[in-house]
């Protein structure tokens, strides 16, 4: 068999994957992250060794295309009218989550003995959420009221903020392993950050231009792919954050676009199947021998994400209002994790090489246990707060 037909049938199977995922995700509940990345491993080396070599060849193809519209849809949610909408509470409480959870990822493996990269990296990464798996459990139990509102505003933005944190703080470890001088250093850092938002605004200019002349439908499917491979060309070439440039390509036509809507709606429909081949060969390129090794590390990642979550969230709310528990609850919902974070760790296991055989173990194996158990948290959360309109609701909305 040749290497094209290898390659058909190997997305093919993979693609099939996803099929089942949804069947069983909506027969146990269990979440769909968790499941294609299980897959992965079952049928990746090591497992039963099943995936054939060449999808790994095709991985970065399909992990970049994913991953870019992940920051595209993200720069969705960055518009003044939605935060000005959200209020300042919503603003707090996500800034606050954001940087108490990095500050205290980075404190604690620093003070472990973990190396001062590690340390950085997971503080990063630990910031990311899950806001499907939040928008689930809300419709699920039928959540109505303050609480929830504000719950859903957070995880709209809290992503974002993650991310242009993640940007910055990967840009001043690339600089420290050039040993470059202090304005190389500072030239560099402008390059991979302020490159980034500069290409995603030059592109999300013409894009916001383009929307709000074009009819719905096929051709705006047209449009929005052009940018978004555009987007992640031009970032892979000039060599700057293709994330952060697709969040602000995103932004600029969410808040520039007369109806910025229609090529985020577009996005949305292809996303899936990238998603689904980036989850299952994430998972298949775990080495299970390596999670020997990341005991440590792991259980230290979710014990301080748990801890920065609930502290900054309690940090946010006591801002603004005077309640002594909404704040922690805030935190328990907050806790999901899955695309952005494993987003973030490729990107910098592809950036930061020599890390890749720690960072990516740590993430795919905690992603699992927040997936599993955020969704738990989260509706206990939502009922604690009494907006809970049904425990033992099995109804699910079928994606």
């Amino acid at each position: 068999m040749d290497n094209l037909a290898t390659l058909f049938l190997t997305i093919g199977v993979l693609l099939f994957l996803g099929v089942l995922t949804d069947h069983i995700g909506q027969r146990t509940r269990l979440p769909r992250v968790t499941l294609l990345l299980l897959f992965g491993i079952l049928i990746g080396p090591s497992g039963l060794s099943l995936l054939a070599d060449i999808s790994q060849q095709w991985f970065p193809f399909f992990s970049h295309i994913a991953l870019v519209m992940v920051g595209f849809l993200l720069g969705e949610k960055l518009t003044l009218s939605r935060l000005r909408k959200n209020g300042q509470l919503i603003i707090a409480i996500s800034l606050s989550v954001v940087l108490t959870t990095a500050t205290i990822m980075a404190a604690g493996l620093l003070l472990l003995g973990f190396s001062i990269e590690i340390a950085l990296l997971l503080a990063a990464v630990a910031t990311a959420t899950a806001p499907a798996a939040t928008t689930d459990v809300v419709q699920q139990i039928r959540a109505k009221g303050a609480f929830t509102d504000t719950l859903l505003g957070i995880v709209a933005i809290d992503d974002a903020w993650g991310l242009v944190l993640f940007s910055v703080l990967l840009a001043i470890l690339q600089m420290f392993f050039t040993n470059s001088t202090g304005i190389e250093t500072i030239l560099l850092g402008l390059r991979e950050i302020g490159g980034a938002l500069l290409l995603g605004l030059l592109l999300g200019v013409p894009m916001a231009y383009l929307t709000g002349r074009i009819k719905p439908g096929e051709p705006m499917m047209l449009e929005a792919l052009v940018m978004v491979f555009i987007c992640a060309g031009i970032s892979l070439w000039i060599e700057v954050s293709f994330l952060l440039a697709a969040v602000m390509m995103g932004a600029t036509v969410a808040n520039l676009a007369k109806h910025h809507t229609h090529p985020f709606h577009e996005i949305e429909n292809i996303e899936r199947p990238f998603m689904v081949l980036f989850f299952v060969l994430a998972g298949a390129s775990l080495d299970l021998d390596s999670i020997k090794t990341i005991g440590l590390l792991a259980s230290a990642y979710m014990v301080l994400r748990i801890a920065g979550r609930i502290i900054g969230a309690e940090i946010g709310c006591r801002l603004f209002t005077r309640e002594t528990t909404g704040g922690r609850l805030y935190g328990l919902a907050l806790m999901p994790q899955a695309g952005v974070a494993m987003a973030m760790a490729l990107v910098a296991s592809q950036r930061l090489p020599h890390l890749a055989s720690t960072i990516l173990p740590v993430i795919i194996a905690t992603t699992i246990v927040f997936e599993l158990l955020g969704p738990i948290l989260a509706r206990y959360a939502l009922l604690k707060s009494g907006e809970g309109g049904d425990l033992f609701s099995h109804k699910r909305r079928i994606k």
